[in-house]
């Protein structure tokens, strides 16, 4: 049968919240328990603060018996607070309703998050220095592990020439040469122009103006022509390498091709390598003729100098060495900048937002070490190939 409670407005204005409260009573045997009585929810709680000091206090003996049978209301946030006061542990002697046991059990069941501990600055700035050294050393492990596997493809062609990648290596340098070659003439042509005009007006002030061509010479065919060159190629090319292997681990092409065994180095990075290796030098000859015809033009409109005694005095004024040192540079820049995008393309993971900063990354890194690059050679031949 069901019992019917009638409850009224009366009722519940002349029985208001009873206070949760917390006694220790003795039994008859002579041993003292705890006993919890009334409302334990949060809001009666924020009025006796002491009590989860209480019964943490009477926890301590593992032996203690509790009694919480009369308790009548029990909500989540309250027995979050007893739990926490227990130690986190049900206590071996305990009277409860089995509805009150369930709240204690899913608190049981998992953890309770703790708050972290304050974290000083130079805490925080030593974590970020520390995990950026071992992201660069890992970093750099894996560009030597590559390189690495790059010196045994090549040794292992030498004996196979028929198993090299000449498909993938045409295609390479069409896509990074060939059609590059108009964005770098452009941006050749126009450097030429600007810096011919700034040096002509510098050059006027003194009365030299027969010294532009060695200015233009000199620096266009030593380093404005092959660094133009190479960030061009790092921000058009290697980018799209680095794109290129990382929409084929998302739509899942490189486990197709080691299902298959087919080598991911053999097929992908060595023919990239070997294409820019071989196109950069090209392009830096390419660009740097094209400043060095922007300079002429701007030379012979800001100060009269002809084409002809232009192209007979260059010859002069630079030496050989210089387009030696000018072509070798390129070819390593060529190199570096296939691998840190073969590097980055392959740390790409199988979402979107990898695979926009992953390339990002790899266009950042090539042109930083493009210019590193850059300045050990001026420094290695500082003294070689000047007139």
């Amino acid at each position: 049968m069901l019992a019917i409670v009638h409850i009224t407005m009366t009722d519940i204005l002349t029985n208001p919240d009873l206070p949760p409260l917390l006694e220790v009573l003795k039994q008859d045997n002579g041993r003292h328990y705890v006993k919890l009585s009334g409302d334990w929810n949060l809001r009666s709680l924020t009025t006796s603060p002491d009590l989860q000091q209480r019964i943490r206090h009477h926890a301590v003996s593992k032996t203690m018996q509790w009694d919480m049978g009369s308790v009548d209301l029990l909500d989540s946030a309250a027995a979050l607070i007893i739990w926490q006061a227990w130690g986190e542990q049900m206590p071996a002697l305990l009277q409860i309703k089995p509805e009150h046991q369930r709240l204690f059990e899913r608190w049981q069941a998992q953890a309770v998050p703790s708050a972290e501990p304050a974290v000083s600055r130079f805490s925080l700035f030593f974590n970020y220095f520390h995990q950026l050294l071992w992201s660069f050393w890992a970093q750099l492990l894996d560009l030597v592990t590559l390189s690495g596997q790059l010196v045994l493809d090549f040794t292992y062609l030498l004996g196979h020439p028929r198993a090299i990648p000449r498909a993938e290596i045409s295609i390479t340098i069409y896509d990074a040469g060939v059609r590059a070659l108009g964005i770098t003439a452009l941006v050749g042509f126009l450097i030429g122009i600007v810096l011919s005009y700034l040096s002509a007006l510098q050059l006027k002030t003194f009365g030299a103006e027969i010294y532009i061509i060695d200015i233009l010479g000199l620096s266009i065919i030593r380093e404005l022509g092959p660094l133009l060159a190479a960030i061009l190629v790092a921000g058009r090319s290697g980018s799209a390498m680095t794109a290129q292997i990382g929409i084929m681990r998302v739509t899942e092409e490189l486990d197709a091709l080691s299902a298959m065994g087919i080598s991911h180095s053999l097929r992908l990075i060595l023919p990239k390598v070997t294409a820019l290796t071989l196109v950069l030098p090209l392009l830096s000859v390419w660009t740097s003729a094209s400043a060095l015809i922007g300079g002429m033009f701007s030379a012979q409109n800001t100060l009269d100098i002809s084409y002809q005694q232009f192209l007979v005095k260059l010859p002069d004024v630079v030496p050989l060495m210089n387009v030696f040192i000018g072509l070798g540079k390129s070819a390593v820049f060529g190199l570096f900048i296939a691998l840190i995008a073969c590097h980055f393309g392959f740390r790409i993971k199988p979402n979107t937002e990898s695979l926009g900063s992953e390339t990002t990354n790899s266009v950042v890194a090539s042109i930083t070490v493009v210019i590193m690059i850059d300045a050990m050679f001026a420094i290695l031949f500082m003294g070689v190939g000047m007139p």
